[in-house]
């Protein structure tokens, strides 16, 4: 197969064989024992003018083929293709491109240095130089999702897999401040389960664990996406309800205690009923955290303890 690699007229002083050797032989050995792809295709038809022995022994034969077709296998242009970064608008050479980018012909990751250069003939033409970066990729993926799963099992409460207390002020953080910015109503439902240490003393942590788990999924199964329900500790739980207003906080509220109160707990032969006092709160014109409207919500939560349990009470100032 030919080279493909026209007479490039390097000056004397390139820094090639001096004696014996041709500039453009020699600038062709410098590229084959590259461990890169090298190659130029036109921009126009992307026809491709060169490819290194490297980019022949991975992608075979390129006389009279596109580039599209050989390092794609595909039927025209690619779609990520970025010929249209090379050229300024008066025609002429942008600074290179660097990118990143898995082939899906091979699957392995590139990184490509992009650039439109003059060729012999004087066209400018697109030259690619990707180098294999599939390892180092690999390796940053992997510590990239073992972050995102570290992250994630920091704001996941580990025995129910709801949000956790610092998930809650983070997130709910941010729907305070949507909710103040566009004046849309944001409620607060604070919730105690009761009696939940005679649960733990006459059925042992093991069934509480398991009450704690049903009851979660329970209120999970409740919710919308975009509402946040988390466990901030024991058998305290708050859920922040974003475009909910108090009416329909209460109604919500008032169906999962009654959900609550028909649960039946299955735990090693034995039924372990549940039951919850709730506390329910409104944003209000002065808020400036999420403290002020769990102060309120909780004030609530311990009227509903104080008139017997199992009930819901609300505070709006």
């Amino acid at each position: 197969m030919k080279s493909g690699i026209p007479s490039l007229n390097l000056p004397a002083d390139a820094g090639l064989p001096a004696s014996g050797t041709t500039p453009a032989a020699g600038l062709q050995a410098v590229l084959d024992n590259l461990d890169a792809l090298v190659y130029v295709s036109d921009f126009q038809t992307h026809e491709l003018l060169y490819m290194n022995a490297y980019g022949r022994r991975t992608w075979g034969n390129i006389e009279g083929r596109k580039c599209w077709q050989v390092l794609q296998d595909s039927d025209g242009p690619c779609s990520f293709c970025t010929n249209h970064l090379l050229l300024a608008e008066d025609g002429t050479p942008n600074p290179p491109h660097v990118w990143e980018f898995q082939n899906q012909l091979d699957n392995h990751w590139y990184q490509c240095r992009d650039q439109a250069i003059r060729w012999t003939d004087g066209r400018l033409v697109r030259l690619e130089i990707a180098t294999d970066i599939t390892r180092r990729k690999q390796v940053e993926l992997e510590l990239q999702e073992a972050h995102q799963q570290a992250q994630a099992a920091a704001l996941e409460d580990e025995l129910t897999g709801l949000h956790n207390r610092r998930a809650f002020y983070e997130f709910g953080g941010q729907l305070l401040r949507h909710a103040k910015r566009h004046a849309s109503p944001l409620t607060m439902v604070m919730m105690d389960l009761d009696y939940f240490k005679q649960v733990n003393d006459t059925y042992g942590h093991d069934a509480g664990d398991e009450a704690l788990r049903q009851i979660a999924r329970l209120l999970q199964n409740r919710v919308r996406e975009s509402d946040i329900v988390a466990r901030l500790g024991g058998e305290e739980f708050a859920l922040l309800l974003p475009d909910t207003t108090m009416g329909e906080a209460i109604e919500l509220t008032e169906r999962m205690l009654e959900m609550l109160n028909e649960l039946v707990i299955q735990h090693k032969g034995r039924s372990i009923r549940a039951s919850a006092s709730f506390g329910i709160t409104r944003l209000i014109v002065g808020d400036q955290t999420l403290e002020d409207l769990m102060h309120r919500a909780d004030r609530a939560l311990y009227q509903s303890k104080d008139q017997g349990r199992g009930r819901v009470n609300t505070c709006s100032d």
